[in-house]
């Protein structure tokens, strides 16, 4: 229980770290690619209201091959106006973005435009600030472009804008690889960077995990010792009761009142042996035998056994046992595991009620079921049929003579095998209980 409760919690610590990165990680790259996207549709934008360039004029030479007087007038001016611009008029824009605007941003853009006729054909186009695109891309880019109904979007690596003037439709195209590429890089970094944030955090963790529950560990071992202790110290008093018992009835003869107090007397020594029983499985103490043994034979003699009870009782049992189902396991432990299912089923069944038990191969393991018919059966009660001295107020009540532990003695049994034990209602009248021991 102990090894449960820890790793339940490490997995929801690890759980909660894991999604809290998640959303951080996927909030950043997202606004790191939409400024990307942002940037390019700026530029693309200065670069549609001034006909498919940049202010000053067409860019023929690097600025290091023309004179200083051609730079300043032809480009650096009217640029640094448009830049001033911009930035001027950042409140108008979401979040005041800029974009990448700076004196170098002509010389470090690489563009192309393509303009096309009303009937679709390539009328024109400029490569002079590209060197990447050539001539037979253009049928493929355009088709790409023309076919989607978006007026901006992306070809490639290429962010594009589509805008129409004077009955022809002119594409602008932007090289937005460089960005991509680092917004790329950036996302890789951040998940790896991530990744080793978790496993750091797993270790802790982990570490620390030993620490969280060492409060519940400490109780749950002190209960369990009370458990054993008070179990043992109450055998020693129930058999001095019962050998007095049998003593008053020799001097003095029987009487119903004895005859109640020897009832009540076992039935208290069943619950203790019941509870030391259950704490022994789950300190891992229980002196288990694992043999293999005919499991279709020892189910077979239980419904058998448990065959005359039920037609006193007006229940009808019935079972579908496979032939020559062989288990490994503890075979007192699945006897008592059987017998508990059963003894649940015929003591809670509705009267006049069904009660059947079937055991198969199923895949990779055996599957038990055991199922009754119940005047009702809540659903939301289901998931506590396991609990220690649970009982649902329809299926399980004290009339029967129980306590409300033998189905926790019988999870504790299923998990010693390695297997699953559920509860389920199929039609809100039936109880069934399903167990999967691995073959």
């Amino acid at each position: 229980m102990i090894r449960t409760l820890r790793l339940r919690f490490i997995r929801i610590a690890m759980l909660a770290v894991a999604l809290v990165l998640f959303v951080i990680i996927a909030a950043i790259n997202l606004l790191n690619y939409r400024n990307v996207v942002r940037d390019a549709d700026v530029l693309l934008e200065i670069l549609q209201e001034n006909n498919g360039h940049f202010p000053g004029g067409r860019r023929d030479a690097p600025p290091h091959e023309m004179p200083a007087a051609s730079r300043e007038d032809l480009f650096y001016e009217d640029w640094a106006e448009e830049l001033e611009a911009w930035n001027s008029a950042e409140n108008d824009r979401p979040f005041g973005h800029r974009g990448s605007l700076s004196e170098e941003t002509p010389f470090e853009s690489r563009y192309f435009s393509v303009t096309l006729s009303e009937d679709g054909s390539i009328s024109s186009y400029d490569f002079t600030s590209i060197a990447a695109v050539a001539e037979d891309d253009l049928d493929e880019l355009s088709q790409t472009v023309l076919s989607s109904s978006r007026q901006q979007g992306f070809w490639k690596t290429y962010r594009y804008i589509r805008y129409t003037a004077d009955g022809q439709t002119t594409l602008l195209f932007l090289d937005c690889g460089r960005s991509l590429d680092n917004a790329r890089t950036f996302l890789l970094v951040s998940v790896l960077v991530s990744l080793l944030g978790l496993t750091g955090v797993l270790i802790l963790v982990v570490l620390f995990s030993a620490r969280v529950v060492r409060p519940v560990q400490e109780s749950y071992e002190k209960q369990k010792r009370f458990i054993t202790d008070a179990g043992h110290e109450l055998k020693t008093p129930l058999t001095i009761i019962d050998a007095d018992i049998s003593v008053a009835e020799m001097e003095n003869g029987p009487s119903e009142w004895l005859d109640d107090v020897r009832t009540q007397t076992n039935r208290l020594a069943g619950l203790t042996n019941d509870l030391i029983y259950l704490a022994r499985m789950d300190e891992g103490h229980a002196d288990m035998e694992m043999i293999e043994f005919p499991l279709s034979d020892i189910v077979a003699d239980a419904v058998q056994s448990f065959r005359a009870r039920a037609q006193i009782e007006g229940k009808t049992l019935s079972s579908s046992v496979e032939p020559m189902i062989s288990f490994c396991g503890d075979e007192k432990s699945i006897t008592k595991l059987i017998t508990i299912l059963l003894d649940n089923a015929v003591k809670y069944a509705r009267e006049k009620g069904d009660i059947t038990v079937s055991l198969k191969k199923k895949s990779k393991n055996l599957e038990l079921i055991v199922q009754n018919d119940a005047d009702a059966v809540d659903p939301d009660s289901l998931p506590h049929f396991f609990d220690r001295f649970y009982r649902a107020d329809s299926s399980r009540n004290s009339s029967g003579g129980g306590y409300g532990i033998g189905l926790s003695i019988a999870q504790a049994v299923v998990t010693a095998h390695k297997g699953r034990i559920s509860a389920s209602a199929p039609d809100g009248t039936s109880l069934r209980i399903t167990v999967s021991l691995p073959s």
